[in-house]
């Protein structure tokens, strides 16, 4: 079974919980993954700002951090700046909701190995994103 929890810790913003489910179930099915307990945990740009400074020694504002947890059966949390992806939604003129599915599935990517540190990772895992996307 595959266990997706999502929980609103922005401190404005709600979002729907079931959009976001589905995206995280449909990249995992894909991945040929049976069991999984995944948690996407929306926050403020501060709060990703500050675990990008604790946890991966960044000092700058990101979008998205994947914590992978467990291998088998998968275990991960997903962290997604609301505040980034508004503001990424807007530079991209699409809705907030489509710009945080894009971040959502980016996070799943990771969970399942994907890496984004060259051109040609990024490449690919945009091409994957996509894909999911026109799914939706």
């Amino acid at each position: 079974m595959i266990q997706v929890d999502v929980v609103n810790a922005h401190p404005t913003t709600r979002l729907q919980h079931k959009p976001f489910q589905t995206s995280v179930q449909s990249v995992l099915k894909w991945g040929k993954v049976k069991q999984a307990q995944v948690t996407v945990i929306f926050v403020d740009d501060q709060e990703l700002l500050r675990m990008n400074r604790e946890f991966l020694n960044h000092n700058y504002f990101t979008d998205v951090i994947t914590f992978p947890i467990e291998d088998d059966p998968l275990e991960g949390e997903i962290y997604i700046s609301i505040d980034r992806a508004r503001e990424q939604g807007r530079e991209r003129s699409i809705p907030l909701y489509s710009e945080v599915s894009r971040l959502v599935i980016h996070g799943t990517l990771h969970l399942l190995g994907y890496d984004d540190g060259t051109a040609t990772e990024r490449q690919e895992m945009t091409r994957l994103e996509d894909q999911f996307l026109q799914k939706r």
